[in-house]
């Protein structure tokens, strides 16, 4: 698939059938997640995959009632930890850059995902301490995005602001 496919044709999916990832699915996901650019190459992230129908339902829970996280069958949890950017970029690092590398993993799952012919949803919106404790996160380790994993039940649907609306020049 060429990438720009995956860029305009991927789409927020909250419908999953019932149905198992393949064999060696969500190891490629991980991969690509691993790859993903990070400042200075720091790599602040930790994955956190969860199968379990009772820790996904409790995820969907800590969402504040979004269910579908606990439709899919596999949920990732991508945690941030800004003081490994720290220690290189100082406060730059702890309250940006470990965040930009984050998302940059989640985007790479949810393309990675999209060429697979998979469903994927970027979940932002939960209580960070909830998600971290039913999570068992370790010291340091930040929620950043949850991200459901599976086939999708239907497709998504989204539009988007013309270029005019949202790029401006400067010369």
């Amino acid at each position: 698939m060429d990438v720009f496919e995956a860029i305009l044709g991927r789409r927020s999916i909250r419908r999953f059938r019932d149905e198992p990832l393949e064999e060696g699915q969500l190891e490629k996901l991980l991969e690509a997640a691993r790859w993903a650019p990070s400042a200075g190459n720091v790599q602040p992230w930790r994955f956190v995959v969860v199968t379990s129908d009772d820790v996904k339902e409790q995820l969907a829970v800590d969402s504040y009632g979004q269910m579908f996280v606990a439709e899919a069958p596999v949920v990732v949890g991508v945690l941030s930890i800004p003081e490994e950017s720290a220690r290189r970029y100082g406060d730059r690092g702890r309250e940006l850059y470990s965040i930009q590398d984050t998302a940059a993993a989640v985007q790479n799952i949810l393309l990675a995902a999209f060429g697979m012919g998979l469903g994927t949803c970027w979940v932002g919106a939960f209580d960070g301490n909830a998600v971290a404790k039913t999570l068992r996160c370790r010291h340091g380790e930040i929620p950043v995005a949850l991200i459901p994993i599976g086939w999708p039940a239907r497709e998504g649907r989204s539009s988007r602001r013309g270029l005019d609306e949202v790029v401006r020049y400067v010369e």
